[in-house]
């Protein structure tokens, strides 16, 4: 029956190739940057001296690369002599792979392919790694299933699955059952993560609950700034109110609630961080219609007092600008995407606002309203309110923004717990 599901499977994958090429172009008439490294993503590649039998990493994109940084310190320290291939499937990832490798030893970087049977061959012919580790959940079967016929150990590490996506993997639940049977370990980021792994079919025993890597990421901020040649923004004298990984559709939103609370809090700065680089140029147009006088951090302008909105056009900076910031808003929470991870605005002491679309993060969400470490609205007016009495109101700030530290504080530890699962498979295999 397997045998017969990845047919089907590969049938699809390949039939829906041109449709992944009009895509490409045209995310590429935005970022160019998509139109490189082609090759790579079928599986040819021409770097010199790659060096073989690696543990392979998986990062899809920017935010999971970061995730990483923790575990390829603790690597590093604890197996100095262990190459790295450090993959990742867009330009922007790549981009802070290729940063890591410049900083750190024995760290190689290219694209994963497409999940085609063989593009994967070849990569792996390539490769020839001795164990692969997968951020998150990205389930790729022609990948695991070859993985599993060389047997090369998977781990799925930082694992997480969502609700939606869990009822979307239990309409091919007989499928993912036999996927689920190749893999290794997967250690996921909570005890609902868990249940949704082992109700898909995965066994029990391999299962293991570590925490989110995302949290372990503050503590290498210092070898980070050194990777990005990150130099601190200084924004005196004035409150700071970040909007990170917004969507098409908030920004008007945003900027109409701005216009509003400007009237009371006339040095008020906005930073708006668009999650995705190809929208960088949509926002800068509707922030310029909007009459707000703005720069963008590409120009290496720092906002004076006369400046309203700063447009971060530039990727994996955001844990920075939080540092500066009094109050966040987490982005894909007013339209119906779903929101992003809290966590990660968690660590600075700020208070931080989501909207009602929660839905990518509910169980975490859920958990930080209850200690009063997220705040949420429903509409505009419910955002000006909440705006309103946190900008007016130090003691309320330094409140909310200390409840959401210390849910960060208890969740700390998972780059220790996944280096553990790790050596385990390295002792086996030596």
């Amino acid at each position: 029956m397997f045998i017969l599901y990845m047919f089907v499977y590969n049938i699809i994958i390949y039939s829906i190739q041109p449709i992944i090429w009009i895509r490409l172009l045209w995310r590429s008439r935005f970022v160019p940057t998509y139109r490189q490294n082609l090759g790579e993503r079928y599986g040819f590649y021409c770097h010199k001296n790659i060096k073989l039998n690696s543990i392979i990493i998986h990062a899809v994109s920017v935010g999971e690369t970061l995730s990483v940084i923790p575990l390829i310190y603790k690597l590093r320290k604890k197996y100095p002599d262990v190459i790295i291939t450090l993959t990742s499937m867009t330009p922007a990832g790549l981009e802070m792979a290729y940063k890591l490798s410049a900083y750190y030893h024995h760290v190689q970087c290219m694209y994963l392919p497409y999940d085609l049977f063989f593009s994967v061959k070849r990569f792996l012919n390539y490769i020839q790694p001795k164990l692969v580790i997968i951020m998150e959940t990205e389930l790729w079967p022609n990948l695991i299933n070859e993985l599993y016929k060389r047997r090369i150990p998977v781990i799925i590490a930082n694992a997480r699955l969502s609700n939606i996506s869990f009822k979307k993997y239990k309409i091919f639940n007989r499928f993912f059952y036999y996927i689920m049977q190749r893999i290794n370990t997967v250690a996921v980021q909570s005890k609902e993560d868990a249940f949704r792994f082992f109700s898909l079919g995965f066994k029990k025993n391999r299962l293991n609950i570590v925490g989110n890597l995302k949290f372990d990421v503050s503590s290498n901020k210092i070898n980070l700034k050194k990777i990005l040649s990150f130099e601190k923004i200084k924004i005196e004298g004035r409150l700071v109110w970040i909007a990170s990984s917004t969507h098409k559709g908030e920004e008007i939103i945003l900027l109409t609630v701005y216009k509003r609370l400007l009237k009371s809090f006339s040095n008020l700065l906005l930073i708006l961080v668009p999650r995705h680089s190809e929208r960088f140029s949509d926002v800068i147009n509707i922030t310029k219609h909007a009459g707000f006088s703005y720069v963008v951090r590409s120009s290496g302008v720092i906002p004076t007092k006369d400046i309203q909105v700063f447009i971060v056009d530039t990727i994996g900076e955001l844990m920075f600008l939080y540092e500066i910031s009094d109050v966040a808003f987490i982005g894909g929470s007013l339209v119906r995407h779903g929101g992003h991870n809290p966590l990660e605005a968690a660590e600075y002491s700020i208070p931080l606002i989501m909207g009602p679309y929660i839905f990518n993060f509910r169980d975490i969400c859920n958990k930080m309203y209850s200690l009063n470490g997220l705040i949420k609205i429903t509409d505009t007016k419910s955002l000006i309110h909440i705006m309103h009495m946190l900008l007016k109101s130090k003691d309320r700030r330094l409140y909310y923004g200390g409840c959401a530290f210390n849910v960060f504080k208890k969740n700390r530890g998972a780059s220790y717990k996944i280096l553990n699962i790790i050596s385990h498979y390295l002792v086996k295999n030596s």
